[in-house]
């Protein structure tokens, strides 16, 4: 089972894939604390906070791959079981003024309400990064988008 998503971005694909690949960028779109070594074989810690600064989760990933301007790709190793060895890939590509993001969080256990969840998130999430790369400013938690009562 796969999440995708596909969103366009005006801006030089060199641009989005900094916002990918590196703490600094992770931090700007998608949470605040974002920490660890964003080089192939380091391990990126994505925590997530509510308002109030209370921890509510996050995820540990491998860094498998990095493609300058072409591809990030990672392994879940720590997190909540449905996403423990999934992938989380992001294929980059040119099409006239936009560099198309192809998203992928893959090989999902199961379709389970949570996959849901994070379908949308992912998709609140790749908006944050878009607004982030085309206008310096994005949404990354704790002031993301709220979906329901899980966040």
């Amino acid at each position: 089972m796969d999440i995708v998503h596909r969103v366009g971005i005006k801006a030089p694909a060199s641009q989005v894939y900094a916002a990918l690949a590196t703490i600094e960028g992770l931090a700007a779109w998608w949470t605040r604390s974002t920490s660890g070594s964003s080089r192939v074989g380091g391990r990126i810690d994505f925590r997530f906070h509510d308002s109030a600064g209370a921890d509510v989760g996050g995820f540990g990933m491998d860094v498998l791959e990095l493609k300058p301007e072409q591809s990030v790709k990672w392994r879940v190793n720590d997190g909540p079981p449905e996403w423990v060895d999934s992938d989380v890939e992001f294929l980059l590509s040119r099409e006239d003024e936009h560099t198309i993001v192809m998203f992928g969080h893959r090989h999902w256990r199961e379709q389970v309400p949570f996959m849901a969840h994070c379908s949308t998130k992912w998709a609140t999430f790749l908006m944050s990064l878009r607004e982030f790369v085309e206008t310096g400013r994005g949404r990354p938690a704790p002031d993301d988008v709220k979906i329901s009562n899980w966040h």
